[in-house]
C-alpha cells in the first residue's frame, strides 16, 4: 500500500478535472457518481494504507512515497513527497470520510442548483488539496495544500457569486487567510535558515538533537519566532482571534460547503499544523503561552456571540470559531493527542449538525432565521434526533463524542506542565465557554424543533422530512458523534470500564520527542485521581447547566423572557448582538485607512507623480523641446547664420575671458 498514497490525492483530483471539463455535458447522474465515487474510492485506499499502517511494528508505522525531486537549488533540496504516518492516518481517513458523507448529501441538497456540475467540481477540489496539506511529506507540499483549500473556499463560499455579499464573503475569506499566509511563510523561511530543511524527517530531529546538544536553547527566541510566524498562519485558517473574522461570512456559500470547511478540511488545517510541529511548540513555551492565550479568548468570545445569533448556520459558525479554540489549547497544553481527538470527534458532531442545518433550511425554503421556525421536531423526527445527538456530543455531555475529548482538553489544560498555575486559568476559561456552548446549542434546538411553528403559512404547508441522500449521512455521523469518543477514553474512565485508550497509544510515537523533551526540563507532577473526578463532574454540572438555563429561557418562558432580558440589558445585549462590532473596527481601522491610502497612491503618486511628473512630464519635455528644435530647423539661410554668428562670438567670448 506504501506505493498507492498517491491515489489518496490523486483520485479526488481526477474527479474535478473530469467534472470541470465534461460536467456541462454528461448530466446529473453522471456527475454525482464521478464526484462522490472518487472521495469514496479515495477513502478506501486511504483505510487500506491505515491497515497497512497499522500492520506493522510500532517503530516502522512510517510510510514515505517520493513521487519526484521537485526543487533542488544549492542546498536547497524539496521532494515531492508524501508521508502517511499515525497522525496523518487520523487526519486522511477523517477529511475523506466525513468529505464523502458530504458529497453524498450534495447529491440531494443540490439537485435542482443550475450549477450542480461547478459545484461538484470545487468540492472535489477541496478535497484534493485538504490530502495534499496532510499528507505533504515537507512544509512545502504543505504549503501547496494550504494555499490550495483557501483558494477552494473562496470559490465555495461565494459559489452563488449573483449575490454580491456571497461574492464579498468569498473575497474577505480569501484575503484574511492571505494576511495569516503572510506570516506562515516567513516562519517557514526561518525553519530553513535556522535548520536547513524544511522536510519533516529532518527538521524535527535536528531540532531535537540541538536542544540535547545545546544549541539551542529552550524557549530561544528562534525558536519562539518560528512557532508565532506558523501561527499566525493558523490564526488564518483556523479562524482565531484576530483572524476569526472571515469564518461566519462564509455561511454565504451553500450548507455542504459549511460543513466541508468546518468540519473535515481548511479551518482544521491549523491545529494539524500545531501537532505535526510539535517538536518546534515544545521548545517553545513562550509561544504556548501566546498560542493558549490567543485560544481561551477566542474560545470564550465566539461562544458569547453565538447566543444572540438568529441565522441557524451562524450559530453554528461561532461554534466552530469556539471549538478550534479548544482544539488549539490541547495542542498548545503540549496534549498535542488531545487536540487531534477533539478535531476527530468535532468532524463528528460539526459536520452532522450542519448538514441537519441544512436539512431544516431545505424543509423552510431556504429560510435560516430561526425565529421563524418551531415545532419541527415532529414534522422531521430524522433530523431532529441526529441533531440532538450531535448537539449533546458538542455540549460535551457523556457518554457523547465531545465530552470524552473536551474534558482531555480541560484536563491537560489544568495539569499543563510548563505554567501549572496559568493552566488553572485556561481551564476556567474552557470550562466557561463549555457552559455558554450547551446553553447556545440548546437555544438552537428549542427555537427549531421545540415549540409552536412560527412562519408562514406557505413554509408549514411545506415542511417535510429530506431524502434518504440526505437523512443517509446524518445517520452515520449521528452514530459517530455517540460512539467516536470511545476511541481515546481517559485512562480515569478506561480503568473503571476495562478499557484503553487506543487513539494516545496510536498517536503517541508521533508526540514521543516531545514528551522526552519535557520529561526531561519539567519536574513530573501527579495529580489524585480525585481531583480529577471532580473537574470531570464539575464541568459535566456546567454543561449541565447551561441546558437547563436554554430550558428555562426558550421553553418555560419564551418568548416573554429573552424580551425582558434584552430590554433590562440593552447595552450588553446590543454589544453581544452586534458581534462586538468587531467587524466594525476592522473597517474603521484597517479597511478604511487602506482604502483612502491606496486612493492616495492612485490620484497623488500614481496619477500625478508617476504619470503626470514621471512619464507624461518628461513626454512633455522632449515634445516641447523637439518644437523647438523644429523652428530652428526652419531651412531658412538667415537663420542658419545667425546662429552660426552667435556660435563664434560664443567661442571666441570663451577663449578671451579664459586669457
Amino acid at each position: 500500500m506504501e506505493n498507492l498514497i498517491f491515489l489518496i490525492p490523486l483520485l479526488p483530483l481526477l474527479g474535478f478535472l473530469i467534472n470541470g471539463i465534461f460536467g456541462k455535458r454528461i448530466g446529473k447522474s453522471a456527475i454525482s457518481w464521478i464526484g462522490c465515487s472518487s472521495v469514496g474510492f479515495s477513502f478506501i485506499v486511504a483505510c487500506g494504507v491505515v491497515l497497512d499502517l497499522l500492520s506493522r511494528p510500532v517503530d516502522d508505522r512510517q510510510l514515505v512515497q517520493v513521487l519526484w525531486s521537485w526543487i533542488a537549488v544549492a542546498d536547497f533540496r524539496v521532494d515531492f513527497a508524501f508521508m502517511v504516518d499515525q497522525l496523518s492516518a487520523v487526519m486522511i481517513l477523517v477529511v475523506t470520510g466525513i468529505s464523502f458523507l458530504i458529497h453524498i448529501y450534495s447529491t440531494g441538497y443540490m439537485h435542482d442548483d443550475e450549477s450542480y456540475w461547478r459545484f461538484f467540481t470545487y468540492l472535489n477540489m477541496f478535497v484534493f488539496f485538504m490530502n495534499m496539506l496532510v499528507l505533504g511529506a515537507n512544509y512545502v507540499v504543505m504549503f501547496v495544500g494550504w494555499e490550495g483549500v483557501g483558494l477552494a473556499s473562496y470559490l465555495l463560499i461565494g459559489f452563488w457569486y449573483k449575490g454580491v455579499s456571497n461574492a464579498v464573503a468569498g473575497k474577505k475569506a480569501f484575503i484574511v487567510n492571505r494576511i495569516g499566509d503572510f506570516g506562515f511563510l516567513l516562519g517557514l523561511f526561518l525553519m530553513f535558515v535556522t535548520f536547513g530543511s524544511l522536510s519533516y524527517l529532518e527538521v524535527f530531529p535536528k531540532a531535537q538533537l540541538f536542544f540535547e546538544q545545546g544549541r539551542i536553547a529552550l524557549d530561544s527566541p528562534v525558536m519562539i519566532a518560528i512557532c508565532i510566524l506558523l501561527f499566525i498562519g493558523a490564526t488564518g485558517k483556523s479562524a482565531q482571534i484576530p483572524l476569526y473574522v472571515w469564518l461566519p461570512d462564509a455561511m454565504a456559500g451553500p450548507t455542504p460547503v459549511s460543513a466541508l470547511i468546518h468540519a473535515a478540511t481548511m479551518v482544521t488545517a491549523g491545529v494539524y499544523m500545531v501537532a505535526r510541529s510539535n517538536i518546534l511548540y515544545t521548545l517553545a513555551p513562550t509561544a504556548l503561552v501566546v498560542l493558549v492565550t490567543v485560544a481561551a479568548m477566542t474560545a470564550l468570545l465566539a461562544a458569547t456571540i453565538g447566543i444572540l445569533q438568529n441565522d441557524i448556520k451562524k450559530v453554528l459558525a461561532y461554534s466552530t470559531v469556539s471549538q478550534l479554540g479548544y482544539m488549539f489549547i490541547g495542542v498548545g497544553v503540549t496534549a498535542y493527542w488531545a487536540g487531534i481527538f477533539h478535531l476527530m470527534t468535532h468532524a463528528f458532531f460539526k459536520a452532522c449538525l450542519f448538514l441537519c442545518s441544512g436539512s431544516v433550511i431545505h424543509a423552510m425554503g431556504g429560510d435560516q432565521d430561526m425565529r421563524n421556525m418551531g415545532g419541527l421536531a415532529k414534522k422531521m423526527p430524522v433530523t431532529y434526533a441526529t441533531m440532538l445527538v450531535a448537539t449533546f456530543a458538542i455540549a460535551g455531555i457523556p457518554p457523547f463524542a465531545g465530552f470524552f475529548s473536551k474534558d482531555e482538553i480541560l484536563w491537560k489544560a489544568f495539569t499543563f506542565p510548563y505554567f501549572p498555575a496559568y493552566g488553572k486559568v485556561i481551564w476556567f476559561l474552557g470550562t466557561l465557554g463549555a457552559g455558554i456552548t450547551a446553553f447556545y446549542m440548546f437555544r438552537l434546538i428549542f427555537l427549531t424543533f421545540h415549540g409552536e411553528f412560527r412562519g408562514t403559512e406557505h413554509q408549514r404547508h411545506h415542511l417535510h422530512e429530506s431524502p434518504v441522500s440526505m437523512t443517509g449521512p446524518l445517520v452515520v455521523l449521528a452514530i459517530l458523534s455517540f460512539f467516536g469518543g470511545w476511541l481515546g477514553v481517559s485512562p480515569l474512565i478506561g480503568h473503571e470500564l476495562g478499557l484503553s485508550n487506543l487513539l494516545e497509544h496510536f498517536l503517541e510515537p508521533v508526540f514521543e520527542g516531545s514528551q522526552h523533551i519535557i520529561a526531561s526540563t519539567v519536574p513530573q507532577h501527579h495529580y489524585p485521581h480525585a481531583l480529577e473526578w471532580t473537574l470531570m463532574g464539575l464541568s459535566v454540572a456546567v454543561a449541565g447547566s447551561g441546558i437547563i438555563g436554554a430550558a428555562y429561557v426558550y421553553i418555560r418562558n419564551f418568548p416573554g423572557l429573552p424580551a425582558r432580558l434584552a430590554q433590562a440589558y440593552d447595552l450588553h445585549y446590543r454589544l453581544v448582538y452586534n458581534k462586538y462590532y468587531v467587524d466594525e473596527v476592522y473597517e474603521l481601522l484597517v479597511v478604511k485607512p487602506i482604502y483612502y491610502f491606496s486612493i492616495f497612491l492612485w490620484k497623488v503618486v500614481d496619477v500625478f507623480v508617476i504619470d503626470g511628473i514621471g512619464i507624461n512630464g518628461q513626454a512633455w519635455l522632449v515634445q516641447r523641446g523637439g518644437r523647438f528644435a523644429g523652428s530652428i530647423h526652419n531651412g531658412q539661410v538667415q537663420t542658419y547664420g545667425a546662429f552660426m554668428l552667435m556660435g563664434v562670438v560664443a567661442v571666441l567670448w570663451y577663449f578671451l575671458g579664459l586669457r
